[in-house]
C-alpha cells in the first residue's frame, strides 16, 4: 500500500498542475486523483493535448494516476433518456480516463429518483433532518433501473478494460456495504468495485475494518479522512473516532495493495466546494503542514500493526 491525494483538495478546479508539484513536493505520496466534475471540465478542460501534459507532468514528479473521479448524474433517474445519457457521459471519461494512464474510474452514485437530499454536513445544527418524498414513488422499479444502468457500465468497462469504484455516499443508492454487496451479487463481471471510504461509511452506522473484509478483493482503491460519524466530514485521521490501525490491518489481511489517499476535504486550509463559503482555492501551508501530520499518523499506525506503507 501507498500513498496519494486527490488534487482537488489542493484546487477545487482546473488546472491542476499546480497542484500536482505541491503534493510531489510533500514527500511520501506516490499517487494523485484526478476528477471530473462536470460538463464543462470535461468538454473544456481535458482535452487531447491537456491530457498528454498531466500525463507527462504526473510522471515526471514521481507519482501516478491512481483513478479519475467522474458523476455521470441521471444513473438513478425514472427517464430512461436521463439514464442513456449517463452511460454516454460516462463512455467519454472512460476515454478521457485512457489518455491519462488510468486504469479505474471513480464516482459516487446518485441519489433514489435523483432526489435531492440535504447537505450531509449541515445535520449537527439542524432541529430537524428530513426531507420531503412525493407519493407513489416505485421504490423497487428505482433500484431495477439503477442497476440496468450499471449494467450497461459494465459493458464500458469491459471494452475498455478498465474498473469502477463507487464510493458510498450518505443518502445516495449505495451507501454502505449492504447496498453495495447487493448490487455486486446483480452484476455479471467483477469490473465495479469499492472505494472504502470510512469518512462516510462512519456516519451510516459502518466500521471501515468490517467493510474490508465483507466486500474483500472487490475494493479498488480508497479515501481515507476522520470524523466523529454525526456527518460525513473530512478531518485529519486521528481527529475523529475511526480506528485507522484496524482498517489498515483489515485492508492488509485481504491483500490490497493500492493507495491509502488522504482526502482532506475538511481541514485548514484545503480548497472548498464553491457556495458552501469556501475558497476553491486552498491556503497551501495551513494545508501541507495537515498533509505531513496526516502522512506520519497513517505511516505510524500501519507500523504499530505490522503493516509498512511504501514511501
Amino acid at each position: 500500500m501507498y500513498l496519494g491525494v486527490p488534487t482537488w483538495v489542493f484546487s477545487w478546479g482546473a488546472p491542476y498542475d499546480d497542484a500536482i508539484r505541491r503534493i510531489a513536493r510533500l514527500g511520501g505520496f506516490k499517487s494523485v486523483e484526478l476528477t471530473v466534475w462536470n460538463e464543462e471540465l470535461l468538454n473544456g478542460y481535458y482535452t487531447p493535448a491537456t491530457n498528454r501534459q498531466l500525463r507527462q507532468l504526473i510522471a515526471d514528479e514521481g507519482l501516478k494516476l491512481s483513478e479519475l473521479f467522474c458523476i455521470p448524474l441521471g444513473m438513478a433517474s425514472e427517464d430512461p433518456k436521463q439514464r442513456a445519457a449517463s452511460v454516454e457521459y460516462l463512455k467519454r471519461v472512460l476515454d478521457v480516463a485512457h489518455q491519462l494512464g488510468a486504469d479505474t474510474v471513480l464516482t459516487v452514485t446518485s441519489c433514489p429518483f435523483e432526489l435531492d437530499f440535504p447537505f450531509e454536513q449541515l445535520k449537527p445544527t439542524s432541529q430537524e433532518w428530513t426531507i420531503e418524498l412525493p407519493k407513489g414513488l416505485d421504490w423497487k422499479r428505482n433500484w431495477s433501473d439503477f442497476v440496468d444502468t450499471m449494467r450497461q457500465y459494465e459493458v464500458l468497462l469491459e471494452d475498455a478494460n478498465m474498473r469502477m469504484a463507487i464510493e458510498p455516499h450518505p443518502n445516495r443508492m449505495i451507501h454502505n456495504s449492504a447496498g453495495m454487496l447487493r448490487l455486486m451479487d446483480q452484476l455479471s463481471t467483477n469490473r465495479i468495485g469499492l472505494n472504502l471510504d470510512p469518512s462516510h461509511l462512519f456516519p451510516m452506522g459502518e466500521m471501515a475494518q468490517v467493510v474490508a473484509y465483507e466486500v474483500g478483493d472487490r475494493i479498488f482503491h480508497t479515501h481515507f479522512s476522520d470524523n466523529d460519524g454525526q456527518s460525513n466530514a473530512h478531518w485529519r485521521p486521528g481527529k475523529g473516532k475511526i480506528d485507522w490501525g484496524a482498517t489498515i490491518r483489515a485492508l492488509d489481511d485481504i491483500g490490497y495493495n493500492g493507495p491509502l489517499s488522504l482526502e482532506l476535504e475538511d481541514v485548514p486550509g484545503a480548497a472548498g466546494y464553491p457556495g458552501f463559503n469556501r475558497s476553491p482555492h486552498s491556503q497551501p501551508e495551513l494545508l501541507e503542514r495537515e498533509y505531513r501530520l496526516a502522512r506520519d499518523y497513517i505511516v505510524r499506525a500501519a507500523e504499530e500493526q505490522g503493516v509498512t506503507i511504501e514511501l
